[in-house]
């Protein structure tokens, strides 16, 4: 029997798993790897910076809802890569991080490039994993992969020494296991029953949707499910669009600060409905809700269960089993129209609500003012970007709070930012994993000047993998969100650090290949939205947006704990 290397051993493993893409950066630690996925069904994206190559990943895994594959060299290429990796995270996206490292026979020996990774990257990831034996590489790519996107998404780490990608084995000691992961959906029925009984004894209900809906495919039984009970939806997260923004029963974003009825509802409601998404900072670690209003969190993981706030009913179990037997309950109940009924008095106040707060934000939202409001700006991206299958994504600190108070997102999937751990620099790496696997559709990035800067050179990887995502760039001359929390809270800001000054970016990315174009005036805007995307090139239209506007992110974060004496 034939010897084989352990870097043909990944790459099939890699191979079988039917991966489409690793996003990476290449590096002498993983060519045993690249060698043999050369000329094989999986696709080598190359990205200019190991940080965007994994974020492209944790796109991906959002997007495909399967873990994205980052490949990336040792040392350095690892520790470029571990601010994606704590975005992950925190978003619980599922991605795999395959890293090379020094050879286990030159451990302490100062070899190129030496380190001890897993110890650093073991507190970040779902798991951290080291293969220290060819013959085992294939198992190791079968758990980390399974573990990724098995119960709550995540990351995953795998690190692979060089030696061991090197080293030879005989054929038969390979043990190959590729393991379907579980597709069963736990559901627990007497929690089910819990759910409806809270729902009948309700007068003001709210229910939230998030990533763990997203995740569970939940849409169908979602919308059914409020539907006819006629409780009143809000999303966060990656469930954003899960149910559409458009439909009546849904009441967008769960941000407080959004034009909309969110914050009324959330400080009303009664009974607060978790579907897979966390009691954290965006609710004010729970404060946000009536101290009186009961609390039934649905999830996966029971480790969110009275996190930040006592739950009244916790129910762990995957959303969409949990909906179809909610759904199965009030079929067989009738009580549907009553419920309906019963809440028609608040649905009425939330609709008011609504109404009133956008009509106040209106003015900021078709404001003719020059230099241009930044609310115009995401405002015309949004009213461009119509079509059900458009993909919007959005970066940094106040352009993403512009965009996330703005955009209606009209189906699952279809709209990106960082979450919450504020990663600036998401943008294009997102944009880009965006475009690479819905081809045909549209895909638009609202972002800052400053988080532009992050990774610039992705445009030049969007250019050169023909990828013709057009990127808006709300361009204030500087860190505006930094700058107006300190004017907050300092009176002043500090011009060292929170001042860029004007940058021609879309003259940048004309020279690169791309097609871009300058916008001064709000007029200007869909006209330039118009060209860039009939250019048919990666696109930049820079919008020249008024320095001085402060966002609700702004002041919140001049309130930030860490900031008060």
């Amino acid at each position: 029997m034939e010897n084989i290397i352990g870097g043909r051993l990944a790459a099939e493993a890699l191979i079988e798993r039917g991966v489409d893409y690793v996003f990476t950066i290449s590096g002498g630690h993983i060519t045993p790897i690249y060698q043999f996925l050369e000329g094989s069904g999986v696709t080598l994206f190359d990205t200019r910076h190991e940080q965007a190559a994994v974020f492209m990943a944790e796109a991906y895994g959002r997007l495909k809802r399967k873990p994205g594959i980052a490949m990336v060299t040792a040392g350095p290429g690892f520790t470029n890569a571990l601010s994606g990796i704590a975005n992950a995270r925190l978003s619980n996206s599922p991605l795999v991080l395959i890293s090379g490292c020094v050879g286990l026979e030159s451990i302490e020996k100062l070899d190129l490039q030496d380190m001890r990774q897993a110890p650093v990257i073991e507190p970040m990831v779902k798991k951290s994993l080291v293969c220290h034996t060819p013959h085992r590489i294939p198992e190791f790519v079968d758990l980390a992969y399974r573990n990724a996107i098995s119960g709550r998404p995540g990351p995953v780490y795998l690190e692979l020494p060089v030696d061991v990608l090197n080293g030879a084995v005989n054929a038969e000691k390979v043990r190959k296991v590729n393991t379907s992961c579980c597709d069963s959906r736990p559901v627990d029925l007497e929690g089910a029953a819990k759910i409806m009984e809270m729902i009948r004894k309700a007068k003001k209900p709210l229910l939230i949707a998030g990533s763990g809906a997203w995740y569970a495919d939940a849409a169908d039984e979602l919308v059914r499910f409020v539907e006819s009970t006629g409780i009143r939806a809000l999303t966060s997260s990656q469930g954003r669009g899960i149910i559409p923004d458009t439909h009546p029963l849904c009441f967008e974003s769960s941000l407080a600060i959004r034009p909309g009825a969110a914050l009324l509802a959330n400080i009303s409601a009664d009974l607060v409905i978790f579907l897979g998404s966390r009691m954290n900072l965006y609710y004010i670690f729970g404060d946000v809700f009536s101290p009186t209003a009961k609390i039934i969190q649905v999830d996966i993981e029971p480790e969110e269960m009275g996190r930040n706030r006592s739950i009244d009913l916790a129910v762990i179990s995957d959303v969409k089993a949990l909906l179809a037997e909610c759904n199965r309950l009030l079929d067989a109940s009738g009580d549907a129209k009553n419920l309906r009924t019963s809440f028609r008095e608040w649905v009425e106040v939330l609709e008011k609500a609504d109404s009133e707060s956008k009509a106040q934000t209106q003015p900021q939202w078709e404001s003719d003012a020059v230099p241009i409001h930044a609310m115009r700006a995401a405002h015309e991206v949004n009213t461009f970007m119509n079509r059900p299958d458009d993909i919007v994504v959005a970066d940094g600190g106040d352009a993403q709070v512009w965009m996330g108070m703005t955009r209606t997102v009209a189906g699952p999937g279809s709209y990106l930012d960082a979450n919450l751990f504020g990663c600036l620099g998401v943008g294009l790496p997102y944009a880009n994993a965006a475009q690479l696997v819905n081809p045909g559709k549209r895909v638009c990035l609202f972002c800052g000047d400053g988080s532009t800067g992050f990774n610039f050179m992705e445009f030049e990887t969007a250019i050169r993998r023909k990828l013709p995502v057009v990127v808006v760039i709300s361009n204030d001359l500087g860190w505006g969100m930094i700058r107006h929390s300190q004017s907050l809270r300092l009176g002043h800001s500090i011009n060292d650090g929170c001042e860029i000054g004007y940058v021609p970016y879309h003259k940048l990315v004309e020279a690169l290949g791309g097609f871009g174009v300058e916008v001064d005036r709000p007029e200007d805007i869909r006209p330039a939205l118009e060209a860039a995307f009939a250019s048919g090139k990666t696109a930049c239209i820079n919008v020249m947006t008024d320095p001085d506007t402060v966002s609700p992110g702004s002041v919140a974060l001049a309130d930030l704990g860490s900031y008060k004496a």
